[in-house]
């Protein structure tokens, strides 16, 4: 008896997903709650469970196909596997492949669950979803490359190197015979790869900001001076008691809660004709993921500590990596923080994540020559940007609420008695 594996509910307002890879072929032996496959949304990559134990079956969509929720992605035929055959020895790769047995022809899923890669410790069942999509899109076995990471797992630069290392294909036979001269005498290549629901997304909000929003962004700089000596007088003792590292994320998201009370409208955001206003602070924290940028919200920010809210971060950071994000931690916001500071920028104009109406931009910390009581000195500085709607947020805010920022970093004072 066969039982069908369907989209599930992806979140709120999503419809559908695009089929992003399979994790297991026709004819594997299959776990309950075992991901088969993994779904790319709007915003995130989610992974698709089989509902109980078996062998799969055939599958009914194929990858890069966008499917609905609650259409079937596949079939799991009941039980145990003990009767599906062991994967034969893979013939030695040659120039000119022979045809298939007719044999195989006659039972193409037999052939797929031999040619699919081995689902112990060593294959694609121990790798991350980040790593996965990187054997996806390089087209590396993973049983042949050696791994560098803990216990000897994959990571994205081991797939990467060994893409490198791998000669290119020969030209199929119907290829132009021009073309082929041409890659051969410059060496020149070209490779065209299908953009990701996730980018494509990422594309059209970020232009949709720029086509609505009167957008405007106002500069300034902060002395890292102070905030650089309590973290290194504290960084061990708040590791210690708090289990985690102490930032500088987290002395930037409390200085922009507290100005953010000063400056509402730097919190609020347009729906239609109306402003809406908010009475709690949901930052949006912009982190990077194997497939772009995305922003997930540390709920009510301006209640938390900044202990609490360097463990959201940290957390956040290292899911993103792996792909594990959900998407109920993607949605709403307020206001988003986005350091590229990490990355080495000295000075941006970050773009409004819709429908908030501002973003702060963080940047690297460079030694500077500054005029401090008359004189000149060397300090640790800081850009700040942000930009924001004009049509909701005045310039006299805008700056007002970079200098009530700038005055919290400059003496983190400001931040413990909340001044």
């Amino acid at each position: 008896m066969a039982t069908e594996v369907t989209v599930p509910v992806l979140g709120e307002s999503i419809t559908e997903a695009t089929l992003g890879e399979w994790l297991k072929q026709p004819g594997d032996k299959v776990q309950a709650d075992e991901p088969i496959a993994s779904l790319e949304t709007d915003k995130v990559s989610v992974e698709v469970p089989s509902p109980v134990a078996g062998i799969m079956g055939e599958h009914a969509v194929k990858v890069g196909e966008t499917v609905q929720v609650g259409a079937m992605l596949a079939t799991i035929d009941s039980g145990d596997g003990a009767a599906a055959s062991a994967p034969a020895p893979q013939p030695a790769v040659t120039a000119s492949p022979e045809p298939a047995p007719a044999a195989q022809q006659a039972n193409p899923a037999a052939t797929a669950g031999q040619q699919a890669p081995s689902s112990s410790s060593d294959g694609p069942a121990a790798l991350s979803p980040s790593v996965r999509r990187a054997v996806l899109e390089h087209g590396v076995d993973p049983s042949t490359v050696k791994g560098t990471g803990k216990d000897g797992r994959l990571t994205k630069d081991d797939v990467a190197a060994a893409a490198a290392s791998t000669p290119a294909p020969a030209p199929a036979a119907a290829a132009p015979p021009v073309s082929a001269s041409v890659a051969a005498s410059t060496g020149r290549k070209e490779e065209r790869v299908r953009m990701t629901r996730l980018r494509q997304t990422i594309a059209k909000r970020l232009k949709e900001a720029q086509n609505t929003a009167a957008m405007l962004t106002t500069f300034n700089d902060v002395d890292m001076t102070a905030v650089i000596a309590a973290r290194a007088k504290y960084k061990d003792l708040f590791e210690k008691k708090h289990g985690v590292r102490l930032g500088f994320m987290g002395f930037f998201v409390k200085a922009a809660t507290m100005a953010l009370r000063d400056i509402p409208s730097v919190n609020a955001s347009i729906e239609g004709d109306d402003i809406v206003y908010h009475d709690y602070a949901d930052i949006s924290v912009a982190v990077s993921s194997p497939g772009g940028l995305v922003v997930p919200v540390i709920r009510d920010a301006d209640q938390m500590s900044v202990a609490q809210i360097e463990k959201t971060i940290g957390d956040f950071g290292k899911r993103a990596k792996d792909g594990a994000l959900k998407m109920d931690e993607m949605k709403g916001g307020t206001f988003t923080i986005s350091n590229g500071g990490v990355f080495g920028s000295l000075m941006s104009t970050p773009i409004i994540n819709p429908p908030q109406s501002a973003v702060l931009g963080l940047h690297r910390i460079d030694e500077r020559p500054v005029v401090v009581d008359g004189q000149i000195v060397i300090r640790p500085m800081m850009y700040l940007a942000l930009s924001y709607d004009h049509r909701l947020i005045d310039g006299r805010e805008a700056v007002t609420f970079l200098v009530a920022l700038k005055n919290a970093i400059e003496d983190p004072t400001r931040i413990l008695i909340d001044l």
